[in-house]
């Protein structure tokens, strides 16, 4: 695992706004895993017939969304011609239709999809975000390429202060999650679960208890192809995380906070 020091998080929003925008530089630049590395930008340059016109991102994919997020949601890794294609999380594929197909219909985002950076997509009250940055082989990250990126995790989690839950899709976003919250006994994954992370009885700076971790089954085509997740019951998790982070329906519709 590769380590760096520990920053202080900023007290003022704007100044942890920008240093989640830092950290997205730092994410999109890191090299610190040969494997990952090589198949992301392999993928990159060989493409699938269907992107061929298309200019790959092929670097590590920083976390997006709303500074200010009551919300987070924590997948696995980008998928090789998904996010590792467009660069930010979940756009560009078919687990990213089912998601923001759902955050739309929660209030939580301003349009049902998600097909490139620049396609005017706004998230609200919510942030997006997962424990392996780079797309990995089959998706299926080892180790330590897990442990190499959690210090991305660890600090973008501690930035994100007002968030009050934490949504898991799939078990590796749960485990990631509850390692992050430091819970133990782990906690065992289920879609609907709800886990309250109790106070830090040593008074540390993360801030986290009080914050609430729900199970989610993964937007993968795998569960939505099969009817393992159906769209009522991810459309229930996330009214469900709304309720839970204090947020209210505002005359327009959108959840707005309330305290």
């Amino acid at each position: 695992m590769v380590s760096r020091p520990p920053r202080a998080v900023p007290r003022d929003s704007s100044r942890r706004g920008a240093r989640l925008a830092e950290l997205g530089d730092e994410v999109a630049a890191c090299r610190r895993c040969p494997r990952l590395v090589e198949w992301r930008e392999e993928v990159a340059a060989t493409k699938r017939a269907a992107y061929a016109d298309q200019e790959y991102w092929g670097r590590g994919v920083p976390g997006f969304g709303d500074p200010s997020a009551r919300i987070v949601v924590v997948g696995l890794a980008p998928a090789a011609h998904g996010a590792n294609r467009t660069g930010r999380m979940f756009t560009g594929d078919r687990s990213g239709e089912w998601l923001y197909r759902a955050l739309w219909r929660a209030g939580l985002a301003n349009q049902p999809e998600s097909t490139g950076r620049d396609d005017g997509l706004v998230l609200r009250h919510t942030w997006i975000t997962s424990p392996v940055k780079c797309a990995p082989p089959a998706n299926k990250p080892t180790p330590v390429e897990r442990d190499t990126c959690t210090p991305f995790l660890h600090e973008e989690l501690a930035l994100l202060a007002e968030a009050r839950v934490l949504v898991a899709l799939g078990r590796f976003g749960f485990d990631a999650t509850c390692a992050h919250l430091g819970l133990r006994p782990r906690p065992t994954f289920g879609h609907g679960v709800e886990i309250e992370v109790p106070p830090d009885p040593a008074g540390g700076s993360a801030g986290d208890g009080g914050r609430v971790v729900l199970g989610c089954f993964h937007v993968s085509q795998q569960n939505t192809f099969t009817g393992r997740l159906t769209e009522a019951m991810l459309d229930a998790v996330f009214a469900r995380a709304v309720t839970l982070a204090g947020l209210a329906a505002g005359p327009s519709g959108t959840p707005s906070a309330t305290g």
